[in-house]
This record gives structure tokens, C-alpha cells and sequence, in this order.
């Protein structure tokens, strides 16, 4: 039976990775199309820049958070005097962490969705006198929404297990920004903590393989109609 302080994590560690998948989804969405329908100047290295996060070590990227939105950092700094926001050391900043961390996944599960969208409908919209804003919202964004919601899906697992650049931005602190991977961290350093590391990384797996279980029945279900439709 997980206890209150238990309930506690996994509620601060859900708050936490819905709002890093908020907080991505606009930015993601946009990168995704860029990727998947311009071609410009520099794209290989913007591609690069995207992903970066999948090779590097989480640390190096929580460290780069605490040099650009620490109180001293620049932009922390900045956004501390202009709108009293701080985001190091606390449960916000633990969501910025995920959502650095889990942003590729997403992108990379938009853009994919995006580029299976036949060029050919959106240029039929366009000869219709569709803005492109208008395709995009009317024809591309529904007909992609599948890989989208998967991206999302991905993107929320991933949050769930952050640990590395979430430590380095926020520490350790319990009921600020102690979530999940965190909090299994600590009980291994206290002794006769072992039940309810058991409990923490039952619960974990369980919300782990809900969120890809539920992406891999979204991206079956649209194989399934894409293929119906095809027919």
C-alpha cells in the first residue's frame, strides 16, 4: 500500500510531465513541419540541434539549464526581474528539464506523422484558395494528429523517467522536486527502504507501459484506417 508521501511523488511526477508535454507541444509541432516540408539553409545542423539531447548526457544538458535559467543565469535572471519567474529549484524547472529531455521524441514522432500527409491534398487545398495556415489546421494537422498524439505519449514516458538533467537544474528536493526517479535515488541511500523502492518502481513501470501501450495501439489503429482508406 503506497503511503501519502508516496501518493505525493507520483502526483508532483505527473504534474511535472504533463506540463513538460504542454509546454513542448507548440515548439515541437513547429519544428516537425519545418523538418518535414522546408528546405533550407542549415537544416541538417537544426536537425541536429533537435535530437541533441538523445546522445548527450543528461547532465551535460540539466548543467546547460542551470547556466541559462539558473538565478544567476541569463535568461533566469532575466526572466526572475521581468515576471518573478524562477525556475531552478523548483518543480517548474524540473518540467523544463523533461521537456528538453523528452522534446526529440516528439518532434521526431510529429514529423514522421507529417511527412506520411500526401503533399498532394495540401497543394489541392492551396489551389482551392486555402491559406497555408489554413491547410496546414484543415488538412495536415488532422490527417497527422495519430503521430502527434504519439509523440506526446512518447514524450510523457520519457518525462516520467527523467533524472539526470533534472537533478543537475533542481536537486533533490522532496515535495518541490523530488519526482519519481528521484525519490527511488534517495531511498537507495537510506537504509529499509527497499519496499518502497518496490512500490516507486512498480508504479513507474505500470505508468510507463501504459503511456507506450497506448501509443502503439494509436499508430496500429491509424495504420489500420490509412490502409482501409488506401483500398
Amino acid at each position: 500500500m503506497l503511503s501519502n508521501d508516496e501518493f505525493a511523488i507520483i502526483a508532483l511526477s505527473l504534474r511535472v510531465a504533463a506540463a513538460s508535454v504542454v509546454l513542448s507541444v507548440p515548439l515541437a509541432l513547429g519544428c516537425a513541419w519545418l523538418l518535414a516540408r522546408r528546405s533550407f539553409h542549415g537544416k541538417t545542423l537544426f536537425d541536429a540541434l533537435v535530437h541533441l539531447p538523445l546522445v548527450l548526457p543528461p547532465v551535460v544538458i540539466g548543467y546547460a539549464l542551470l547556466v541559462l535559467f539558473g538565478r544567476q543565469g541569463v535568461l533566469g535572471a532575466a526572466l526572475a526581474d521581468c515576471c518573478g519567474i524562477t525556475l531552478a529549484f523548483r518543480w517548474t524547472g524540473a518540467a523544463l528539464a523533461a521537456a528538453v529531455m523528452g522534446f526529440p521524441l516528439m518532434v521526431r514522432a510529429m514529423r514522421l506523422s507529417i511527412e506520411a500527409v500526401s503533399p498532394r491534398l495540401e497543394a489541392a487545398a492551396r489551389t482551392l484558395g486555402a491559406s497555408r495556415w489554413r491547410v496546414f489546421w484543415t488538412v495536415t494537422l488532422p490527417l497527422s494528429l495519430p503521430g502527434v498524439v504519439v509523440g506526446v505519449l512518447l514524450a510523457f514516458a520519457r518525462s516520467l523517467g527523467e533524472f539526470g538533467a533534472t537533478i543537475t537544474f533542481v536537486s533533490n528536493i522532496p515535495g518541490e522536486t523530488q519526482t519519481l526517479p528521484l525519490a527511488i535515488y534517495s531511498l537507495t541511500q537510506s537504509p529499509g527502504g527497499d519496499a518502497a523502492i518496490l512500490r516507486l518502481c512498480a508504479v513507474s513501470v505500470a505508468l510507463a507501459l501504459m503511456a507506450l501501450a497506448a501509443s502503439e495501439w494509436i499508430n496500429r489503429r491509424a495504420t489500420r484506417q490509412q490502409r482501409g482508406g488506401g483500398s
